[in-house]
């Protein structure tokens, strides 16, 4: 059974910074795009960035500057770094990645349950 466990959510204060983790675990043969959206309540959620296989990195317009999204393989980890928090970043954060399990044909995208991350003024 694959499972992505997201984990570094919490409370902070504006200005501050937060480091979120996704780990994959299961039988996993390999692990393409790992991604990290936000959601905020009563809203669709949110693209943050995404990140290859080969470590290339994508963002989303409005998330470039204070987001960087990095990957270790070896791990299954993907992270997730914000910095100069603001109160309009508190959402839950969740992570997807398209995984290829042991045995299968094809990639499937998972997701995790999600961290919440509330920044207080």
């Amino acid at each position: 059974q694959v499972q992505l466990v997201e984990s570094g959510g919490g409370l902070v204060q504006a200005g501050g910074s937060l480091g979120l983790s996704c780990v994959a675990s299961g039988y996993i043969t390999r692990i393409n795009e790992m991604r990290w959206y936000r959601q905020d309540p009563g809203k669709p959620r949110v693209l943050i960035a995404s990140i290859s296989a080969s470590g290339r990195a994508n963002y989303a317009d409005s998330m470039k500057g204070r987001f960087t999204i990095s990957r270790d393989n070896v791990r299954n980890t993907a992270y997730l770094q914000v910095n100069s928090l603001k109160p309009e970043d508190t959402a839950v954060y969740y992570c997807n990645a398209e995984i290829l399990e042991f045995g299968a044909e094809r990639f499937i995208p998972y997701w995790g349950q999600g961290t919440q991350v509330t920044v207080s003024s």
